[in-house]
């Protein structure tokens, strides 16, 4: 019988930065990537589709808020109808994912937003973005917010102040990443 030993972990100390907008910036002339492209609302998705997604595009920024929450507990935040997920397609396959929690009255929250591995750097960050700021402030909020930390992409600070963001706060945190066993 063979014993699967447990996973190690370690502490990463990150940088946390909070940014927020007020009013909805003036409007990105976002070149649109080529292909057949479909930005399309996950309604109630899957609670397995929301794991691929979430750990492909968040494994290399170690994303982990989300690994270990039991599905009943990450379905009661997903399901939420006033959490959305928005799945951008380019020629049928998941590009990227964007996720806004509007549970707290007047304001949106971009909760995660990124990329595949090997769709970052084709435009479609600053396409997918775009479109996703228009989604957000459709609903008139008082305020949109997000984070970023020093663990996401070394562009994303830079790419959301880009996009109209105000850093309004910075902390300093530690996120524990468990190291898979590869063998």
């Amino acid at each position: 019988m063979s014993r699967r030993k447990p996973e190690a972990s370690s502490r990463v100390d990150v940088v946390i930065t909070y940014l927020d907008q007020r009013e909805k910036p003036a409007t990105h002339c976002a070149v649109e990537p080529a292909g057949k492209l479909a930005i399309l609302k996950a309604v109630k998705p899957p609670i397995h589709f929301y794991r691929y997604l979430y750990r492909t595009i968040g494994d290399p920024y170690k994303w982990v808020s989300r690994r270990s929450i039991e599905d009943d507990d990450l379905a009661a935040i997903i399901h939420d109808d006033r959490v959305a997920l928005y799945v951008l397609y380019a020629d049928g396959a998941p590009v990227g994912m964007a996720e806004i929690d509007s549970r707290e009255p007047g304001e949106s929250e971009i909760k995660f937003f990124g990329l595949m591995p090997e769709r970052i750097g084709a435009g479609f960050g600053t396409f997918f973005f775009s479109a996703i700021l228009d989604i957000v402030w459709s609903a008139h909020p008082k305020r949109v917010k997000l984070e970023t930390c020093t663990l996401d992409h070394p562009s994303a600070l830079r790419f959301y102040q880009k996009h109209g963001f105000s850093v309004y706060d910075r902390q300093r945190g530690v996120v524990i990443v468990q190291e898979s066993d590869a063998a």
